[in-house]
C-alpha cells in the first residue's frame, strides 16, 4: 500500500531554505542568525521524519509513503517524475541523516565559532545534508543520481574548505576524481537496467518497478550489479577507490563527522540494499561483494594500527566499518548491514567530535605523540569517547555489539567461514586500534606543549551537548536489535524485512560457541591495547624493530597511493601534457587555428602591396583588365 504524503517534500526542501539563507543572508543577519537557522532547518526536517515515520507505522506492513513533485523527464514512453519514497529503508535513513546530521550541526556552531567563513560553511553542510536526503528518498534511480552527485559535490567542497592551502585543495579535488571514476560506474549500471528494463517493453526507474519486472533484469543482472557496485566503492570508500577518504581529513572535522556518519560515506551501502532485488539475481556479484567488504575492513583495520594522526585513525576504521556494511549486504543480510549504519553513524560521529573537541583544545594538534593525560582535564569528552569506543569494538552490551554480531553471525550461517574469520580478526584488531588511540590521548604522562596544557578543559556546552547524546545512543542504539528470544528480539529486522530482500531476519544463528568468540575476540583486542600501550609502552617500539618490513607497509599504507601514482596519475599527467597539450592542442588545435590565421595574415600583406596609391599602375591595371575583357569577347563571338 502506497500513500501521498506531501509533507515528505519538507524534509530536503528544508535544508536546502538553509542554503539560501546563509547563502544570501548570511552575512546580512550575521553570525547569531546563521547559528539559529542552519542547525535549526535540520532539526524541523528531522522532526518531519518523525512524523513521516508515525504516519508509515499506521499502515500495513510494507506499505510506503510517497510524494510526487511534478513530471521531470518525458521522452516517447521514458519519463521519470521528481518523486519522494518513504518505508522501513528510508525512515531509517532519513532519522540517521537529520538526527545525526543535527547534532553535527550544532556542535560546528562552537567549533568553527572562530571562523570567519562561517555562512559559507553552513552553505556547505546544508547543502550536503539536502542531497543526502535527495537520496535516500528518491523514488527512482535518476533522482537518486542527483541526491549522488550533489554529496559528492559537496564533499569537495568542504574537504577543500580552507582552499587556500593547497594541500587542503589537492586533497579535496582527489576526492572529486576518484568518486567520478565510481559515478562512472554508477551511471554506466543506470543504463544497463533501462536498456535491460527497455527490451522487455518496460519503460520504468522507479525502485518499485524495477523490482515488480526483476524478471527482465536476470540476463543482464550480473553487469548491471557490479557496474553499480564500482559506484559504491568511490562512494562508500572501499577497494580500489578508498584512497580519497584518508586524505579528507584536512577539512574542518565536523565535517569528517558529517561525511563518514551520515552522509556520503553511508551512500553506497544505502544503495546497494536499497536494489537488493537486482543484486540478489547476481549470486557473483553478491559475492563480490561480500569478498571486497571482508578485504577492506580487514585492511584498512592494519593501516589504523600504526596511525599517529588522531583523525586519520578514525578515517581508517570508517573504511574498515563499512566493510563490514558491505560484507553483510553480500552475504544477503541487509537488514544488518543497515543495523550497522545507524549504530556506526551514533559512535563514529561522536569519535569524531571528541577528536574536534580535543583538536580544538589542543590549538589543532592531531599528532597523538603530542597528547596523553586528557582524562583529567577534560573529563567529558573523555568519558563519551570512551563509551563511543566500547561501541565501535563490539564489546556488550554496546550498540555496536548487536549490529556487528549480527553481520558476522550471518556470513558464518550463509556459509562463508572464510569471510567469517576475517571479520572476527578484524573485529579484535578494532577494539586494539581504538583503544591505542584512547590510551595515547587520555592516559599516561602528559606531553602536550605547556603553552596548550595551561588552558585545557573540556569544550563549551554547545559542544559537549551533543556528544552526551551521541554517547547515549552508542550505548542503547543497538537495544533495538536485540538477539532472538530476548525480550522484543530482532525487531530493527522485522521492521525492515518488506523492504530489503532477503531480510536478515530469517538467517540461521551460529551456535553459543561461535558467539563467545566474537564476544572474546575484542576484549582480547583491549587487553592487548592496555598491555602494549599502558603497562609495557616500550613493547611496540621493540615489535616494530623486529618487524621493520610489516611495519614499514603498514605505515607506507601498503604503498597504495604510490602504486597509483607509478602506474596511473604519473602515465595520465604524461598523455595529458606532452601528447595532449604539445600534440594535439599544442600542434592540431592551435597549428590549424593559428596556421589559418596567419595564411589569412600573409594574403592580407600581400594584397595591401596592389593598393599603392600610385595612378599609372592604376591604369595600367584598367587597361590589362579591359584588353583581357575585348579578349574573352572576341575568343567567344567572333573566333568560336
Amino acid at each position: 500500500m502506497t500513500q501521498q504524503f506531501w509533507p515528505l517534500g519538507l524534509i530536503p526542501l528544508l535544508p536546502l531554505g538553509g542554503v539560501l539563507f546563509a547563502l544570501f543572508g548570511g552575512r546580512r543577519g550575521g553570525r547569531r542568525a546563521v547559528n539559529v537557522v542552519a542547525p535549526g532547518v535540520v532539526g524541523l526536517a528531522f522532526a518531519v521524519s518523525v512524523w513521516s515515520l508515525a504516519r508509515l507505522v499506521s499502515l500495513p506492513a510494507g506499505g510506503a509513503l510517497r510524494f510526487a513533485a511534478w513530471r521531470w523527464i518525458a521522452a516517447g514512453p521514458f519519463h521519470v517524475e521528481m518523486a519522494l519514497r518513504f518505508d522501513a529503508l528510508t525512515a531509517i535513513m532519513c532519522l540517521v541523516v537529520t538526527g545525526v546530521g543535527a547534532l553535527i550541526h550544532v556542535y560546528s556552531v562552537g567549533y568553527m565559532g572562530h571562523d570567519e567563513d562561517y555562512a559559507r560553511f553552513f552553505t556547505y553542510m546544508n547543502l550536503f545534508t539536502a542531497s543526502m536526503l535527495i537520496l535516500v528518498l528518491a523514488d527512482n534511480l535518476v533522482v537518486m543520481f542527483v541526491g549522488w552527485e550533489g554529496v559528492g559535490l559537496c564533499s569537495y567542497l568542504l574537504i577543500a574548505f580552507w582552499y587556500t592551502n593547497p594541500e587542503y585543495a589537492y586533497n579535496g579535488r582527489k576526492a572529486f576524481i576518484v568518486n567520478r571514476v565510481g559515478d562512472a560506474g554508477f551511471l554506466l549500471g543506470i543504463f544497463t537496467i533501462v536498456y535491460a528494463l527497455a527490451r522487455g517493453g518496460v519503460w520504468t526507474v522507479t525502485f518499485a518497478g524495477m523490482s515488480h519486472q526483476a524478471a527482465l533484469l536476470q540476463p543482464y543482472a550480473t553487469a548491471a550489479a557490479l557496474l553499480l557496485f564500482l559506484g559504491a566503492t568511490g562512494k562508500s570508500a572501499q577497494i580500489p577507490l578508498y584512497v580519497w577518504l584518508p586524505d579528507a581529513m584536512v577539512g574542518p572535522t565536523p565535517v569528517s563527522a558529517l561525511i563518514h556518519a551520515a552522509t556520503m560515506v553511508t551512500a553506497g551501502v544505502y544503495m546497494v540494499t536499497r536494489l537488493g532485488f537486482l543484486f540478489t539475481l547476481a549470486p557473483a556479484a553478491l559475492t563480490v561483494v561480500a569478498v571486497v567488504g571482508a578485504v577492506t575492513a580487514f585492511f584498512a583495520a592494519t593501516i589504523a594500527m600504526v596511525q599517529t594522526d588522531i583523525k586519520r585513525v578514525l578515517a581508517y576504521s570508517t573504511i574498515s566499518q563499512i566493510g563490514y556494511m558491505m560484507l553483510g549486504a553480500g552475504v544477503g543480510a541487509f537488514s544488518a548491514g543497515i543495523f550497522h549504519l545507524m549504530t556506526h553513524a551514533f559512535f563514529k560521529a561522536l569519535l569524531f567530535l571528541c577528536a574536534g573537541a580535543i583538536i580544538h583544545e589542543l590549538d589543532g594538534e592531531q599528532e597523538m605523540g603530542r597528547m596523553g593525560g586528557l582524562r583529567g582535564s577534560m573529563p567529558i569528552t573523555w568519558l563519551t569517547m570512551l563509551t563511543a569506543a566500547l561501541a565501535i569494538s563490539g564489546i556488550p552490551p554496546f550498540a555496536g555489539y548487536f549490529s556487528k554480531d549480527q553481520i558476522l553471525e550471518a556470513t558464518f550461517a550463509s556459509g562463508h567461514p572464510t569471510l567469517w574469520l576475517i571479520g572476527v580478526i578484524t573485529a579484535g584488531l578494532t577494539a586494539f586500534y581504538i583503544f591505542r588511540l584512547i590510551i595515547l590521548t587520555f592516559y599516561g604522562e602528559s606531553r602536550v606543549e605547556p603553552s596548550k596544557a595551561a588552558h585545557l578543559h573540556d569544550a563549551p556546552a554547545v559542544m559537549t551537548v551533543p556528544l552526551i547524546v551521541l554517547a547515549l545512543l552508542s550505548v542503547g542504539g543497538g537495544w533495538v536489535g536485540l538477539p532472538r528470544g530476548f525480550l522484543w528480539g530482532e525487531a530493527f529486522n522485522r521492521f525492515l524485512a518488506p523492504v530489503v530482500i532477503p531480510p536478515g531476519a530469517e538467517l540461521a544463528t551460529p551456535g553459543s560457541g561461535l558467539a563467545l568468540v566474537m564476544i572474546a575476540i575484542p576484549i582480547v583486542g583491549v587487553a592487548a591495547a592496555v598491555v602494549c600501550y599502558a603497562q609495557m609502552p616500550g613493547l611496540p617500539v621493540l615489535v616494530a624493530y623486529k618487524a621493520r618490513l610489516l611495519d614499514s607497509l603498514l605505515r607506507h599504507k601498503y604503498y597504495v597511493d604510490e602504486l597509483y601514482n607509478a602506474v596511473i596519475a604519473r602515465p595520465l599527467f604524461w598523455v595529458a601534457a606532452y601528447v595532449l597539450h604539445r600534440g594535439v592542442d599544442g600542434a592540431v588545435i592551435d597549428g590549424l587555428v593559428n596556421g589559418t590565421g596567419l595564411t589569412l595574415l600573409e594574403g592580407g600583406e600581400e594584397l595591401r602591396r596592389t593598393e599603392s596609391g600610385n595612378v599609372q599602375h592604376y591604369a595600367l591595371l584598367y587597361l590589362c583588365g579591359a584588353l583581357g575583357i575585348g579578349a574573352y569577347y572576341l575568343y567567344r563571338v567572333v573566333i568560336r
